[in-house]
C-alpha cells in the first residue's frame, strides 16, 4: 500500500522531481515500526501516569511531545530519529488524551470515539480543502506538515477511544479485539488490489487501524490475567518496544543513508 502525490501538489517546488518530503515512503517497514510505536504508546501512557501521577505525566508527555515536533518541523528532510520520536510521542500524549477524557472528565469512550471521528473528519476536510490533497507524499514542511501532525493526533486518539471501547466497554477482550483489528486493517490493501481503492482512502483507513491494533495487543501482554492479559507488565512491556522500535530505526537509518530517497 503506498500514496503517490498528483503532479499539481509539487507546483509550490518546481517539478515533481525536486519534492523532498519530510515523511517516510509506506512500506512494510512503515507500517511495522507505526504498529510497534502505537503498542508503546499504549503502555507506556499508563506507566507513566500510574508512576508519576495522571497530571505529571501528562505535563511530561506534553512537554517531549513539543520537543519532538519542534525537532521535526526544524528538520528539512525525513530523518528517521527525529520523525520516529515524534510519532511515539504523539502515541503516548494522544493515548493520555483519550483516558483522561474517560478517566478524569467521565466521558464514555463511545462519546470520545465519536468526537475524535468527528474531529479527524473535520480535519480531512480542511486539509483536503486548503491544500487539493491528502496525500502524504506531498507533505513537505509548512501548512501542510500542521495538517499531518495535526491528523495524526487526532487518529492516535480516535484508535486510542475505539481500542478501550471495544476491549473494555463492550467486554470483548484486549486479545480479540486485536484480533478484529487486524482483520480489519486487511481491508484497505485487499480493496486497494482487488477493487482499486484510492492510495490516500486505503492508507489512512489503515493508519487509524494501527492505534487500536498495536494498543490492544500491547494490553493484552502487559495487563493481569484477570483483565484477561498475560501480566508482563506495561513497563516492561514498553521497554521491550522501545529497544524494538530503537533497532529498527537505526536500521532504517543506515539505509536512509545508503540510499537516497527517490523524488516523490
Amino acid at each position: 500500500m503506498s500514496t503517490t502525490a498528483p503532479a499539481a501538489a509539487a507546483t509550490r517546488t518546481g517539478p515533481a522531481a525536486t519534492v523532498r518530503t519530510k515523511v517516510p515512503q509506506v512500506t512494510a517497514a512503515f507500517w511495522l515500526v507505526k504498529v510497534l510505536t502505537t503498542g508503546m504508546g499504549e503502555t507506556t501512557s499508563d506507566y507513566l501516569a500510574r508512576a508519576l501521577g495522571p497530571v505529571p505525566a501528562v505535563a511530561a508527555a506534553a512537554l517531549l511531545l513539543a520537543a519532538t515536533l519542534l525537532a521535526q518541523a526544524r528538520s528539512r528532510r525525513y530523518v528517521p530519529a527525529v520523525y520516529w520520536s515524534a510519532v511515539v510521542m504523539v502515541s503516548v500524549f494522544g493515548t493520555m488524551a483519550a483516558d483522561v477524557a474517560h478517566v478524569a472528565l467521565g466521558v464514555p469512550y463511545a462519546a470520545s470515539a465519536l468526537a475524535f471521528a468527528l474531529a479527524l473528519a473535520a480535519l480531512f476536510a480542511v486539509w483536503r480543502r486548503t491544500e487539493g490533497t491528502l496525500a502524504v507524499g506531498t507533505v513537505d514542511g509548512g501548512r501542510r506538515e500542521v495538517f499531518y501532525w495535526a491528523t495524526v493526533m487526532a487518529t492516535f486518539a480516535l484508535g486510542t477511544a475505539v481500542g478501550d471501547l471495544t476491549a473494555a466497554t463492550l467486554g470483548w477482550g484486549y486479545l480479540p479485539s486485536g484480533l478484529l483489528f487486524l482483520a480489519l486493517i486487511a481491508v484497505p490493501a485487499l480493496g486497494h488490489r482487488a477493487l482499486r481503492t484510492p492510495p490516500v482512502l486505503a492508507f489512512w483507513w489503515a493508519y487509524v487501524l494501527t492505534r487500536p491494533l498495536g494498543a490492544c495487543f500491547a494490553d493484552w501482554a502487559g495487563v493481569s490475567r484477570q483483565r484477561g492479559g498475560l501480566d508482563l507488565g506495561t513497563g516492561p512491556v514498553s521497554l521491550v518496544l522501545a529497544i524494538v522500535i530503537a533497532v529498527a530505526v537505526a536500521r532504517l537509518t543506515v539505509v536512509a543513508r545508503r540510499s537516497p530517497r527517490p523524488a516523490v
